[in-house]
């Protein structure tokens, strides 16, 4: 009774002026080894669509209604908690990302293992790091049956995050398809085991209407910041490697060095003394 499983949302027979295509979508959580769901892919491709869905057949199922799906079995939900929409409040003198960051604690504080999650976005108000590394952080707290180990959809643009499958137990990667024809972008709205490939932005954004130079001046910034950051990558590997390969005191013993600091009676040095003694061990270095 602690599966989610809406499948197969069916087509709804309205009036002819209202028919739309319905794309039928699974959805699989559990309090086990698919408690949480990162979901990635484009703007506009319906992730949050998709987890609003999600949301509402289990609020339908908990108060008896009939749901839109062939067949679904859905276990006793405590509570729905969403994190949807970015917004600021001024009244309260709160930008936009202090109102998401406290909708984000609310939902921590009174959230259970028995509720269900959706949180759409977390940490996109502020810097990159910053930002990814409070949604690994919030993540990490709904996924650590430990902490919560609630039932969550976790829709992100920090495709890094996606690397936490093979990390933490009970984390599985979704993303909704799409497929890109030159400069044209193709939202197929299915959602497929995986990680996304691409965000999509520049061509959403011309889908949007943003002028053709300003699109063209867009993508060359981004081949120039892709171009910046393999270096900085290797860079950041290269200091690791280096900082790994460090001397310690423990690799010195029988060394100089270790000799005049095991001879030294360091509480009978002056001040000036202990410096200069400082300035001669450096030398030796």
């Amino acid at each position: 009774m602690d599966r989610i499983l809406p499948n197969h949302a069916e087509k709804i027979s309205y009036p002819r002026k209202f028919h739309a295509l319905f794309v039928p979508n699974d959805t699989f959580l559990d309090t086990g080894a698919s408690r949480l769901a990162i979901i990635t892919g484009p703007n506009m491709a319906g992730k949050s669509t998709y987890m609003r869905q999600t949301a509402l057949i289990v609020l339908m199922a908990q108060i008896g209604s009939f749901v839109p799906a062939k067949s679904a079995t859905i276990g006793i939900t405590d509570r729905v908690f969403t994190r949807i929409g970015a917004s600021d409040d001024l009244s309260a003198g709160k930008s936009t990302f202090m109102v998401e960051m406290t909708e984000v604690a609310d939902i921590l504080r009174n959230a259970t293992r028995n509720s269900l999650l959706i949180l759409d976005e977390i940490g996109r108000g502020t810097s990159t790091y910053d930002g990814m590394s409070v949604a690994r952080a919030v993540l990490e707290h709904c996924a650590d049956k430990r902490k919560l180990g609630a039932k969550t959809m976790f829709a992100t643009h920090y495709h890094e995050l996606t690397a936490l499958e093979d990390e933490i137990d009970g984390v599985k990667n979704y993303n909704i398809s799409a497929k890109k024809r030159g400069d044209d972008i193709i939202f197929l709205r299915k959602i497929v085991p995986g990680g996304a490939d691409d965000s999509y932005g520049i061509e959403v954004a011309g889908l949007a209407g943003v002028a053709d130079s300003v699109i063209k001046r867009a993508k060359a910034v981004l081949k120039e910041l892709e171009n910046e950051e393999t270096p900085r990558r290797e860079r950041a590997a290269q200091k690791k490697t280096d900082d790994s390969g460090q001397l310690s005191l423990h690799d010195l013993s029988g060394s100089e060095i270790v000799s005049i600091l095991t001879s030294t009676d360091l509480n009978t040095l002056s001040p000036l003394e202990a410096l200069n003694l400082l300035f001669e061990l450096k030398k030796k270095l």
